[in-house]
């Protein structure tokens, strides 16, 4: 009988070792539950608890926002804003705006007149409430109003004053709004195999004047344009 177990011992020991062998490759805690079983034969009850310890863990999955948070009030109202849905349907809405339109003043309309006005040796074609650069006007300041006597032809939409040489009584009427400089030009001066260069930059001093109006042609004979 004793010969009979031992060799009963030997075979279940072989049988073991060849299980944990191959079960250790496919589950490391069920290969380690059998050794312990097979170093001790009264620890059964452990290995069963190590097993159904390891089963409930991998039974455990971790869920996420199982149970939504809670907020309070105001953190939802935020909430709902940030998502785009309505907060409350009590809420009062917006006031309607009014848009108001303001019609444009309009603005007088200007005499349609045009004048040739001499200032220095030169000629220009004036307009009311137009400005332009002339001549250094030697003595004027800035806001001065000044008056050019040198007209030489007032023209309307239907008559013309035609001077000879020049509208009797007739005066262009203007106010100085600045005096400065024309654009720089340069003055280059070369003689040939004598080895003389001279480069010299100039700006021609001009006042800009800006037209008020044209009085004093009515007195004169005016020449009926056909229409």
């Amino acid at each position: 009988m004793a010969a009979s177990s031992s060799t009963t011992l030997v075979a279940l020991c072989s049988s073991l070792t060849t299980q944990c062998k191959i079960s250790t490759n496919q589950n490391p805690l069920l290969s380690k539950s059998l050794c312990l079983s097979k170093s001790n034969s009264g620890s059964f009850s452990k290995t069963s608890h190590n097993l159904s310890s390891s089963s409930l863990i991998f039974s455990k999955r971790p869920t996420f926002f199982a149970n939504p948070p809670k907020y309070s009030e105001s953190e939802a109202l935020v909430v709902e804003a940030e998502s785009g849905a309505p907060v409350s349907e009590a809420d009062p809405e917006p006031a309607a705006t009014q848009v108001v339109e303001v019609g444009k003043e309009e603005l007088p309309k200007r005499e349609e007149i045009f004048a040739v006005v001499m200032v220095g040796s030169r000629q220009y074609i004036v307009i009311p409430g137009r400005w332009l650069y002339v001549q250094r006007l030697k003595g004027a300041n800035v806001n001065d109003k000044v008056t050019l006597n040198k007209v030489l032809l007032v023209g309307t939409r239907t008559s013309a004053y035609i001077g000879k040489p020049v509208v009797t009584n007739a005066s262009v009427h203007a106010v100085v709004e600045e005096q400065g400089l024309d654009a720089k030009k340069i003055v280059f001066k070369y003689k040939k195999k004598k080895n003389y260069r001279r480069n010299i930059g100039h700006r021609q001093p001009n006042t800009r004047i800006r037209i008020t109006g044209i009085t004093g042609y009515q007195d004169y004979p005016v020449s009926t344009l056909d229409s």
